[in-house]
């Protein structure tokens, strides 16, 4: 992905391990479908890697140390790190867990997935229909389990793609100026 990793050189070993097992056991890879009818497809796909605590101190050294993302408060009183930019997942959030990888095999299994819809959508492939169809199909093996919800699933996108039946064969209205008497 990026050459360019001095950065990640910077993190000292015993913090980039902690922040990588934290995120083990509190983060999460998502990929969001949003409808949009000013895309192409009428769909867009965002990635997000985002990590929930009580405490807003661990999650300020996702930011120090990444370099990106957010911070935010919900109104239960717990915070959490957000970061959902395409270039700093990219560049930033990819390379450290890579660098920095998961013990449990559910959050490497989830991020492998993750890379790999992150791969597609970097090589502009969410912009085709074929490219896009995948993108929701490996999305379904994502976080799989008990507590997952989707706001649109893949019968959601394959229902806006399906053309009108009664207009498979139609040819476009030739245009027809109208005479005018006069």
């Amino acid at each position: 992905m990026q050459e360019n990793n001095a950065w990640l050189k910077l993190i000292p070993p015993e913090v980039g391990h902690y922040l990588a097992g934290f995120a083990d056991g509190e983060g999460s890879f998502i990929v969001s479908l949003r409808q949009r009818p000013d895309h192409t497809l009428g769909w867009q796909v965002v990635l997000t890697f985002n990590v929930a605590q009580k405490e807003s101190y661990i999650l300020s050294q996702f930011k120090r140390y990444l370099g990106c993302g957010r911070l935010q408060e919900r109104k239960d009183g717990v915070y959490y790190y957000v970061c959902a930019n395409p270039q700093a997942i990219q560049e930033k959030v990819i390379p450290f867990f890579q660098r920095f990888e998961f013990r449990s095999q559910r959050k490497k299994k989830n991020f492998s997935i993750f890379c790999r819809i992150a791969e597609k959508v970097f090589r502009k492939e969410h912009l085709t229909s074929a490219g896009l169809s995948e993108i929701i199909r490996l999305r379904e093996e994502l976080n799989f389990g008990r507590g997952r919800t989707r706001k649109f699933t893949q019968i959601d996108y394959e229902k806006t793609q399906k053309e009108n039946p009664q207009r498979l064969y139609a040819k476009p209205r030739a245009f027809r100026k109208e005479r005018h008497a006069g």
